[in-house]
């Protein structure tokens, strides 16, 4: 039972907009976020404005991979993921994320990718500008994010965690 609808997991998934497999069980909106065991953020999931995209990557959880510097996006830093398919298609979609956003690019044009902004960027690829799904946003942190990106520009590859909070 979910204390705030009174409905167990079978109900919600039932009435949920989702494909029962991308239904959330008990999805919590934060994620803790750990760049290089050295930089803790808390993201809040946007569940509300990108819910497909949300859904599918919290299913991935834990998410371990490798953090590097963008080459076109300004200051921001990718995951790039080749032709890996997350499910999901465009929505809550922007070119241009503040500071703190994360944006999941399902493929097309240029590879699959995770953007994670860290100060002024205009999200793009060698063809051309892209737009990434807007699902998660650092919520506490925020006055370590520029420090990661420099450590990512200058030191090179590091580790990078996605947990449930």
């Amino acid at each position: 039972m979910d204390g705030r609808s009174g409905m167990n997991d079978g109900e919600r998934a039932a009435l949920s907009p989702l494909p029962l497999h991308l239904a959330p069980r008990q999805m919590t909106d934060r994620i803790t976020i750990t760049v290089a065991n050295d930089f803790v953020f808390t993201a809040t999931l946007l569940v509300d404005r990108a819910p497909l995209t949300c859904a599918a990557f919290t299913a991935l959880l834990p998410y371990r991979q490798r953090l590097i510097h963008a080459r076109w996006s300004g200051e921001a830093c990718w995951i790039p993921l080749g032709d890996y398919q997350l499910g999901v298609g465009y929505e809550n979609h922007t070119s241009h994320p503040s500071r703190g956003d994360l944006l999941w690019y399902p493929g097309g044009i240029s590879e699959t990718e995770l953007l994670f902004a860290y100060g002024s960027s205009h999200f793009a690829s060698k063809v051309g500008q892209l737009a990434g799904n807007h699902f998660l946003e650092i919520i506490d942190g925020q006055h370590r994010l520029e420090e990661m990106g420099r450590r990512v520009l200058y030191a090179g590859a590091q580790e990078i965690v996605f947990e449930r909070f």
